[in-house]
């Protein structure tokens, strides 16, 4: 029997393979033969905790199928975070990030397909249970799959499911060994065993399941969070946006909080702004932040002025001038304001109408094409954004309500800030239908 010595601090621990399980089918007695296969090899005391590959829990709960793959891993995916040629990472159900939404066709017979388990949470406090009635044991038990990380070559087995154990140990407000006060410190311990028990299950052994003997003060007496704790919630998520992700997080925001806009995160989001494409190697571009309440009240009043006299020129009743001007209405609900702005002195000037529009034309999709970096890198910053397009149809009051320079023309403004609210779910749109293949 191999097993493995892990000295930590003033802990010893023993890592031993749980050896003689027989192939797991659809519908067997998975904690008995645990069981007896752990009782007929290295026992089960008080504190041990078991680590079980994902794999012979989806088995024997019958999460395996036919057919073909990609549809498989469309159907287990919520949010398709990266692609890259054949490979997907993918979101699935339960909040875990992985290869193929952890579709796996490995350890399992040709032409069958393994899934996840449904709730690895809920077959781990089975298990517990289970296991630790027929050992006479109190016992904690760990589900794992294997993972990539990011930044990292290489996989390892991490916890997807967990009962009876302590998840995360926090170490915050603790001091270390110089006295320095822990801030953000919280130790995966349900990963770090799956990791440490992998060392003697391995991938291609066909030794599924573990025994980690020495970390008694993790084993609880309820089922505890699970491996659940371990997700990290999507607001807290510095990294949550995958390349999949980037381009749709822009959404059209109209409500937002109070909280304050970092002028660091406007700061990015220009600088992001001005890598747009541009002709004959100019910078068109130019961005007024409207920081000060003053300044946005001063521009949106006089800009509602103007619309107001224009729609009352086209003969609008007061009531049909009053619905339409409440579109500028996001803009006041807005704790900043950036008015973009087309400068195109480089343009050049031909002896014909056509190619003077032409010309125009150019500097206008340019500066299209920033204000879209602009609005996607504000939501890479988690914030919301409206583009209105008001100062286009008075762009002279624009820019004098902000006395702009001369040439700056206004091209829109935008209103940024925190989302009062997440915004409602995409409508599908179909390339297809604005596609012509030629």
């Amino acid at each position: 029997m191999t097993e493995r010595l892990v000295t930590a601090g003033s802990a010893q621990l023993t890592v031993l393979p749980v050896t003689g399980l027989p192939e797991i089918t659809t519908g067997a007695d998975l904690a008995g033969l645990i069981a007896a296969a752990a009782l007929a090899g290295p026992g089960l005391q008080d504190g041990d905790i078991l680590v079980i590959t994902s794999k012979i829990v989806s088995k024997a709960e019958g999460r395996v199928l036919r057919g073909d793959r990609e549809s498989a891993i469309r159907a287990e995916t919520v949010r398709v975070v990266a692609r890259r040629g054949p490979t997907t990472i993918s979101q699935t159900r339960h909040g875990l990030v992985m290869a193929a939404a952890g579709v796996d066709e490995s350890n399992t017979a040709p032409g069958t397909l393994v899934l996840l388990p449904v709730d690895p949470d809920g077959s781990a406090e089975t298990l517990r249970k289970g296991i630790g009635e027929r050992a006479g044991a109190r016992i904690g038990v760990v589900i794992t799959d294997t993972m990539g990380r990011p930044w990292r070559a290489g996989q390892t087995d991490s916890a997807i499911g967990a009962a009876g154990i302590v998840p995360l140990r926090d170490y915050r407000g603790q001091a270390d060994t110089f006295g320095n006060v822990l801030q953000v410190t919280m130790a995966a311990v349900a990963d770090e065993i799956a990791s440490a028990a992998d060392l003697v299950k391995g991938k291609t052994t066909g030794v599924p399941v573990a025994v980690v003997r020495g970390l008694g003060g993790l084993v609880t007496d309820a089922a505890g969070p699970g491996a659940a704790a371990l997700i990290r919630p999507a607001e807290d998520d510095m990294f949550r946006l995958g390349t999949a992700d980037v381009l749709t997080a822009r959404r059209t925001v109209r409500e937002f909080t109070a909280a304050p806009v970092a002028p660091a995160a406007v700061r990015r989001a220009i600088a992001a702004a001005i890598t747009a494409p541009a002709p004959h190697h100019s910078q068109p571009w130019r961005f007024a932040v409207l920081e000060s309440r003053e300044s946005r009240a001063r521009l949106l009043d006089d800009m509602l002025a103007a619309w107001q006299a224009d729609l009352t020129a086209d003969g609008f009743t007061a009531e049909q001038i009053a619905r339409r001007v409440r579109r500028g209405e996001p803009l006041r609900r807005a704790p900043l304001i950036i008015v973009p702005c087309l400068v195109a002195e480089a343009a050049h000037t031909y002896p014909d109408a056509r190619r003077n529009s032409s010309e125009r034309t150019m500097f206008l999709v340019s500066m299209g094409a920033a204000i879209e970096n602009l609005l996607v890198a504000l939501a890479v910053e988690g914030l919301g954004s409206c583009w209105i397009s008001s100062t286009i149809f008075c762009r002279e009051v624009a820019a004098g309500s902000l006395g702009l320079p001369a040439d700056w023309e206004p091209m829109g403004a935008v209103g940024v800030g925190h989302p009062a609210a997440p915004a409602p779910d995409r409508p599908a749109r179909d390339p297809g239908q604005f596609t012509l293949r030629l």
